[in-house]
């Protein structure tokens, strides 16, 4: 591009080179350019690559034909690059080389992104990085989410990123990238004004106009620069309302082909059917298509739509569409088969079979079986949106008609697992009009219901799962049964479960039962108040030697887990789905699982812990650009008595109770209630207890009760308190564990006033890992001392409930304990290091792990960061905690206190 193609851009171009002058002194950035096609965005990307004194300049453009193929972006821009591949640790080099194809396995995409964050802050090292990425509204969907990854933490690095995107998206692209984009921060750039497009256009019209064309052809064009400076190459300007700008730029483009001969058309539409750009691709395919390469490429070149080098470069990502939609369809296929059985079916199978398919229009057994076996490696390389491509095109390829239905279904459901439910229901649409049997129509209702769990406000989920497994019931059994439990894990899932679960439960009355007691039988009769008969089944059920039932309805378990107050199978079931997400490569189940784990912590008073997995949740999170999840950071701050973060939360999740009574309110409830006990506020935590426990709540109602017990005395609420004793001892005594029968001690104390019950409490929660709990226990037992006249005694009870809640992170708690202590004209050791709290979480996380003696490198692997971000944390918090080495804050008493 010449310097006039920026006439009138010079606030754009100045805050893009703002971006990558910040990146030259360290401090990086992204902007993403969007707008119209042909407005200038590319010419914006080219005039900072080549302003960029110093710079690296790595480059990658998204292709609609390449969408499909997981990381193809990704590994363009990095191929400049892997020579620092040695400088990143083996499984992060692993994971690249997976994710790249290049060996066997199955990539976590959040391992990919801090592997390609750790490869790119390499290179950095050496001088300044400038990425360019254009048309990314066509970057495959797992190249997308890796370039956000590294977007969003690149604050520390010298790197400066930029992309350009579309606007409006393309309607290919709408599943996608220019989503993921979305949140980063933006450059739109406009039309230009009158002024500068007459500017541009004298200067570059190849005809004199005069000034009544001008004016039209600056009117026609509308402010878009390529428009400008195509119209006048047509022979002159289009009719008014022909079209958009962008049909009509590609019109131009496509007006440069007219006069060429078939050779070099052919050449150009094999060029615009491999976005690789390859010449080692290019050169032997057009010669098998009997082209001669010299003549067509002198001629092609000579269009100025491209030219053939060591790369083969299209003038404008508009110029490559133009060339391939202008061709015709024998044309394209006769493209893609010359490039199939050029490209080597070793190292690029998926790519081959990809060209196949795009070079037949019969169906094709062989050629669909193909397919499959490219959906089965990218579903295993992480590329679940390539997948859901690869067995879409596969069912269209499919001759036989029951396997066409079967395979079509099968796209559908990879296209939900890619969180594309818009394609899911086209395909679905599809199939409905076929003559499905039981089975298949069956299926359709239960993906029907699966995306309708996932819409707020659509209550249609249950009533769909609940037709799906009647029609079932007649066919097979056991598969209807398991269909409630799918629709109950799914309304888990997706954070519904206040509004669906007694829906689901009444569908389920009427299914015809198992030959044997089954887990749905079990949890029909837990909702029906049968706690102590069905209590061991669930049990058993729960740590079942062969496939245990969190290895199917993991959210499921973890309910009963928590109902059965078994503290050890709510780790083991985090410690499973964490490991699970991280092999499957599934966000949905590693953020799962995270929050699991910092629940657990939550309730072990491992507070660095829950810090720790919920700083990597949030990172994973924001990677996916998806909100952190709410529930476990409630549970965290209403344990800690932060009023007011855990009034935001609380708002946050309230928002999140739909009209249709949507979303776990029953946990909202219960944790509300456990901030106002530690805050002493009863009458507010007696509400929020009364409804955590009202009758139709599943799952977390039994965890609510010693709040409700506890707040009714406090409230001289008698009755109240004596009836929740009792749905909480037949619980905990049906369950039989330790935790569920000291927590119960300790609330029947509380009814009673018989101190055995306290001194019961105490010695079976020693038994636990529930620090908090037994600090409570402690708590009301050295309260009840006191008030009993036993000042010498209840000071034991308070000063070991003090230190365990203080440790455990309990503040509120601890605070009660502390002022029980001055009421006995004891003095409180006052907590060490306050300056602690003024941590952030990921703050918080790094000193965790630096205090027991992670590295940087191994602190950000964990919190998926760089380590530059994980050093510039440490900064701060060397300056907050008044420390200035690692050896420092490993002894500081405000980690040793708070983090142990």
């Amino acid at each position: 591009m010449q310097p006039d193609a920026l006439l009138g851009r010079e606030k754009e171009f100045r805050q893009v080179t703002d971006v990558v002058a910040a990146a030259s002194s360290g401090a990086g950035g992204v902007l993403v350019l969007s707008g119209e096609a042909g407005i200038g965005k590319t010419a914006l990307l080219e005039r900072a690559a080549r302003a960029a004194a110093g710079f690296q300049v790595l480059r990658a453009s998204g292709a609609e034909f390449e969408q499909e193929l997981p990381y193809a972006a990704l590994h363009q821009l990095c191929v400049p690059v892997l020579r620092h591949a040695g400088e990143i640790p083996q499984r992060h080099r692993e994971a690249l080389r997976v994710a790249f194809g290049l060996t066997a396995g199955t990539p976590d995409p959040f391992r990919v992104g801090l592997a390609v964050l750790e490869l790119i802050a390499a290179a950095a090292r050496d001088r300044p990085l400038l990425c360019v990425v254009d048309d990314a509204q066509w970057l495959d969907a797992a190249s997308s989410k890796a370039l956000v990854f590294l977007a969003r933490r690149i604050a520390a690095d010298a790197i400066a990123i930029l992309l350009a995107v579309r606007a409006p998206v393309p309607p290919l692209s709408s599943n996608g990238p220019a989503g993921e984009l979305a949140a980063l921060p933006e450059l739109v750039v406009g039309a230009l004004s009158d002024e500068s497009a007459r500017q541009l256009l004298t200067a570059r019209s190849p005809v004199a106009l005069d000034e009544r064309v001008r004016d039209r052809l600056v009117a026609e064009a509308n402010g878009n620069p390529l428009a400008l400076l195509e119209l006048p190459r047509a022979g002159g300007f289009a009719l008014p309302e022909t079209g958009s700008v962008s049909n009509r730029v590609e019109q131009a483009f496509q007006g440069r082909l007219r006069d060429l001969s078939a050779g070099a058309r052919l050449l150009l539409t094999v060029a615009s059917a491999d976005p690789t750009g390859d010449p080692a691709l290019l050169w032997p395919a057009v010669r098998l298509l009997g082209v001669a390469a010299e003549p067509a490429s002198a001629e092609a070149e000579a269009t100025g739509l491209a030219e053939f080098s060591t790369r083969v470069r299209f003038c404008h990502p508009l110029a490559r569409s133009a060339v391939y939609r202008a061709a015709g369809a024998a044309e394209r296929r006769a493209a893609h088969g010359a490039l199939a059985e050029i490209t080597d079916p070793f190292t690029a199978p998926d790519r081959r079979a990809w060209h196949r398919a795009q070079a037949t229009v019969s169906p094709n057994a062989e050629i669909a079986a193909d397919l499959q076996r490219c959906a089965a490696r990218a579903q295993a390389r992480g590329g679940m949106a390539a997948a859901a491509a690869f067995r879409q095109r596969a069912a269209e390829l499919t001759p036989e008609a029951g396997e066409r239905i079967d395979r079509t279904m099968d796209a559908a459901e990879a296209h939900l697992a890619a969180d594309d439910t818009g394609a899911a229901e086209a395909l679905l649409t599809t199939v409905e009009t076929a003559d499905l049997d039981d089975f298949r129509r069956a299926r359709v209702e239960l993906l029907h219901g699966r995306i309708a769990f996932t819409r707020p406000g659509d209550g249609t989920g249950p009533a769909l799962m609940a037709a799906a497994a009647r029609r079932l019931a007649a066919l097979d059994v056991r598969r209807a049964r398991e269909c409630y439990l799918d629709a109950l894990e799914a309304s888990l899932l997706a954070g519904r479960g206040g509004g669906f679960v007694p829906r689901i439960l009444t569908a389920a009355r009427s299914a015809p039962p198992a030959d044997s007691p089954d887990m749905l039988a079990a949890l029909l009769r837990l909702d029906a108040g049968e706690h102590r008969a069905v209590a061991p089944m669930l049990a058993e059920l729960l740590h079942a030697d062969r496939r245990p039932m969190w290895t199917r309805w993991a959210g499921l378990a973890s309910m009963i887990s928590t109902e059965l107050w078994d503290p050890h199978a709510t780790a083991i079931i985090a410690q499973w789905l964490v490991k699970a997400g991280r092999e499957s490569g599934s966000p949905t189940q590693l953020r799962l699982g995270l929050a699991q784990t910092a629940t657990d912590a939550t309730f072990t008073g491992n507070i660095g812990l829950a810090l720790a997995a919920l700083a990597e949740e949030g990172a994973i999170a924001d990677a996916a650009g998806a909100a952190p999840l709410v529930y476990p950071r409630l549970q965290l701050a209403a344990l800690r008595g932060r009023r007011a973060e855990a009034r935001s939360l609380f708002e946050a999740a309230g928002r999140a109770v739909t009209a249709d009574g949507a979303g776990q309110v029953t946990n909202l409830d219960w944790t509300t209630a456990m901030l106002h006990n530690g805050l002493g506020d009863y009458p507010a935590a007696l509400a929020a207890a009364r409804r955590a426990t009202a009758p139709g709540r599943l799952f977390l109602a039994g965890v609510a009760l010693p709040e409700l017990i506890e707040a009714a005395v406090r409230c001289r609420e008698d009755a109240l308190a004596a009836e929740a004793m009792a749905s909480l001892t037949e619980r905990t005594e049906a369950s039989g564990t330790p935790a569920g029968r000291g927590i119960a001690a300790y609330a029947r104390g509380l009814v009673t006033g018989v101190e055995d019950h306290f001194r019961e409490a105490v010695e079976r929660l020693a038994e636990t890992p529930l620090v908090p709990h037994r600090g409570r226990a402690h708590l009301l037992y050295g309260e009840w001392l006191r008030r009993q006249g036993r000042r010498r005694d209840g000071v034991g009870q308070l000063r070991l409930a003090h230190e365990l809640l203080d440790a455990a992170g309990a503040d509120s708690f601890a605070r009660r304990a502390a002022e029980e202590l001055r009421a006995c004209g004891e003095g409180v050791r006052q907590r060490a290091e306050k300056s602690f709290d003024s941590l952030t979480a990921q703050e918080a996380a790094v000193a965790r792990l630096v205090a027991s003696g992670a590295t940087s490198n191994e602190a950000a692997v964990q919190l998926f960061i760089s380590k530059r971000t994980v050093d510039a944390h440490l900064r701060n918090i060397f300056r907050k905690l008044g420390v200035s080495s690692r050896r420092q804050l490993k002894g500081h008493p405000a980690v040793l206190a708070v983090l142990a």
